[in-house]
């Protein structure tokens, strides 16, 4: 008897690998832009355009790395990124929305957006209000 196993694909091949990833994050930054809760944040790096590229690779290679993709992220962890800078939960939800944002303009389904959420929601005690 023959047994074939099916490989599930992983969260970063859902996300459709680094290419994927990368526009979720660029479509994800222009909803912050746009976003009038949240864009005070954000609007200051469209003067910073070296600064804001570099936000956005780091932003990439951590989904990457936290979706079961290739390489490991060397950035900052999000508690030292984040300490100063008194982040309120409506302010973090309304990233996770605009994320949610750039997920469906990537129609992404509906079981990977759950798996997003869940990486989302572990990580925002190190990111709100420190």
């Amino acid at each position: 008897m023959e047994t074939t196993l099916i490989k599930e694909a992983t969260l970063f091949e859902r996300l459709g690998g680094r290419s994927g990833i990368s526009l979720i994050v660029d479509d994800a930054v222009d909803a912050h832009m746009k976003n009038p809760a949240i864009n005070a944040r954000f609007l200051p790096y469209m003067k910073e355009a070296e600064h804001l590229a570099k936000i956005k690779q780091h932003t990439v290679d951590f989904f990457v790395a936290g979706s079961g993709g290739p390489g490991k992220y060397s950035g900052r962890d999000m508690l030292t990124t984040h300490t100063g800078m008194n982040i309120s939960p409506a302010e973090y939800m309304h990233v996770i929305d605009d994320i949610f944002i750039a997920l469906d303009k990537q129609s992404i389904n509906e079981e990977t957006k759950k798996d997003v959420l869940a990486i989302l929601w572990s990580l925002k005690g190190m990111i709100i209000s420190k």
